[in-house]
């Protein structure tokens, strides 16, 4: 393993990776796991020695992951999912959907609870504790079961009910909360010393990312090592997001891209759109969004521990922030799974919808070449289909 130290996103402190942590010490921000390149740079860790790899999930890129290596990852099989051309969506753009419909529990969530779970097991931890607002508790409830550690998933009370009983069957104790995730994390802040939970939420630890950024490996492993020209993710937390933007960084000192970057866009429903509004405003940081909702229940964020980090990503490539109403939403799961055979997530739909807006604007050009990241299954969302649509 080549795991040197954890590092502040914000204000750079040095932090010990041997014990479990979550925010930095000094300024209660991210903390980042800093790799040491140099010495995997000496390996024969290469692009071209990737393709000889019997190994098809995340954990074929081991040497930039924070597991020791004698430790045994908790896996289900995570990553590995299909790039796939869009034939009828948009015929005159080289389209392409990332599916990670196709992981465990049915999400890109995996692939952080993947790597978080293991690390934390390695490191002493015997009960982990999550808000979430369906898919990240599922990904949790399976991988704390495969790793033989307690579950405490809280979650608010009408978050799709596919992902509650999914908790529940895996083993996990799945708390109902009146309000939005914002306040399931104020219930595990609450209570997690008295419990002895390690809080596994969204960047307030430092190796769900490193299960995410695998997403950035895994695309430039599946064009070639050229990045495409723009990506379409949804945002709710923002881990993929930033994931993604870490691992071109590590890309790039390993030699393996150059410096050329993908124009970074970040999609939010109209309902819940913090990050929209504090880009569109020019903002460092996004203030919480009031009366947050939307059926697209992984964007009902409305407040995001990373957004100074999302929104610098966005500058950063010249990218955007594009918020969708709901009704658009339902309207382009069907549309997708119409002419691409695809029954995507609503927060991957609000994707769809976006590039079909900034394309129509002529902010996509005929040479471009897109990615949009299908993040989960819309088998979980059958609560927000009528009987009879």
């Amino acid at each position: 393993m080549f795991l040197s130290h954890l590092e502040c996103s914000a204000c750079r402190l040095r932090h010990d990776w041997r014990r479990l942590q979550n925010l930095c010490t000094a300024c209660g921000k991210p903390l980042f796991a800093i790799v040491d390149l140099a010495a995997v740079r000496q390996l024969d860790f290469k692009p071209s020695s990737l393709g000889q790899r019997a190994e098809k999930t995340l954990w074929r890129y081991r040497e930039v992951l924070p597991l020791p290596t004698a430790a045994e990852p908790v896996s289900l099989g995570e990553g590995g999912t299909p790039l796939l051309r869009a034939k009828r969506f948009a015929e005159d753009v080289d389209l392409w959907i990332k599916d990670e419909s196709l992981n465990p529990t049915q999400s890109f969530k995996a692939r952080g609870m993947s790597v978080a779970v293991s690390v934390a097991k390695y490191l002493g931890a015997t009960k982990l504790a999550v808000p979430s607002a369906g898919n990240a508790g599922s990904a949790l409830a399976a991988y704390a079961a495969a790793a033989g550690l307690e579950a405490h998933i809280f979650m608010p009370r009408d978050t799709p009910r596919a992902n509650i009983i999914e908790c529940r069957e895996l083993g996990a104790h799945v708390e109902l909360v009146d309000g939005l995730i914002t306040d399931c994390a104020a219930e595990i802040a609450r209570h997690k010393e008295h419990e002895g939970w390690f809080d596994m939420s969204t960047l307030k630890e430092p190796y769900r990312i490193e299960g995410k950024k695998t997403l950035g490996y895994e695309l430039a492993e599946q064009m070639n090592w050229q990045l495409p020209d723009v990506i379409f993710y949804p945002t709710g937390g923002g881990t993929g997001l930033i994931g993604m933007w870490k691992a071109f960084a590590e890309m790039e000192a390993l030699s393996w891209i150059d410096s050329k970057r993908p124009r970074m866009f970040s999609v939010q429903a109209s309902g819940c759109a913090p990050i929209v509004r504090a880009f569109e405003r020019g903002e460092n940081f996004a203030v919480e969004f009031p009366n947050a909702h939307t059926v697209a229940a992984g964007l009902r964020v409305p407040k995001a521990l990373g957004d100074f980090l999302i929104l610098r990503i966005l500058c950063e490539s010249n990218g955007g922030a594009v918020s969708i109403d709901d009704e658009e939403i339902m309207q382009t799961v069907r549309e997708v799974g119409a002419k691409e055979g695809l029954f995507v997530a609503p927060e991957s739909a609000a994707c769809f919808a976006a590039f079909k807006k900034l394309r129509a604007s002529a902010k996509i050009d005929d040479g471009e070449r897109v990615v949009i990241f299908n993040t989960g299954s819309g088998i979980k969302y059958l609560d927000c289909f009528g009987s009879g649509s």
